[in-house]
């Protein structure tokens, strides 16, 4: 069975939103981690807002091992208002989205990554289909967001267990979690 690992970057104060409009780090060591997780994996999945964002950045980009992987990959995007999208091996998943996923978990292939944190990612956990999740730390408060833009938020409970933790030299830690079984969830 497909897992399904979300990604998302935070930071301290927990914003999630336009990470590309944070401060930059001294050092980049945790870009090879990234990598290695999209690496890892044989398909992308996005929210409609997150795979917006994604395609504007990476589409019509190469060149390096993570663009070009970003640019091969199936890419799923999970959205209500979209017919098609236009960025390569993208497809839209619509209709009664828990079933579709689950149909898609329980396909061939390898693990599916999912980046950003909010609708989708709440629908997943709420229907036991978020299997990791991997919250990449800033080490710094950003200092404004709001709603959306925030990590924390109401919304779906779940329990999670301690998968992994790293600290890298640039000061961003990982957190890794696996999603408890629903009996331990409430």
């Amino acid at each position: 069975m497909r897992r399904i690992i979300n990604s998302t970057f935070v930071t301290i104060d927990g914003v999630i939103k336009d990470p590309q409009d944070w401060p930059s780090l001294d050092a980049t060591d945790d870009t090879d981690a990234q990598t290695e997780v999209l690496a890892g994996c044989d398909g992308v999945m996005f929210g409609r807002h997150t795979y917006d964002s994604f395609a504007s950045v990476w589409q019509g980009r190469s060149g390096d091992p993570y663009t070009d992987k970003m640019n091969a990959v199936s890419k799923y995007v999970v959205s209500t208002t979209m017919d098609k999208a236009d960025w390569a091996n993208s497809t839209v998943i619509g209709g009664d989205v828990p079933a579709e996923i689950a149909r898609l978990k329980d396909g061939p292939g390898g693990d599916i990554v999912q980046y950003g944190f909010g609708r989708l990612s709440h629908t997943l956990m709420e229907h036991g289909l978020l299997d990791e999740l991997r919250l990449w730390i800033h080490p710094f408060f950003f200092g404004r967001a709001g709603g959306d833009g925030l990590l924390f938020r109401e919304g779906t409970r779940a329990m999670f267990e301690v998968n992994e933790t790293k600290t890298y030299a640039s000061g961003v830690v990982l957190l890794s979690y696996r999603l408890k079984p629903e009996a331990a969830r409430s």
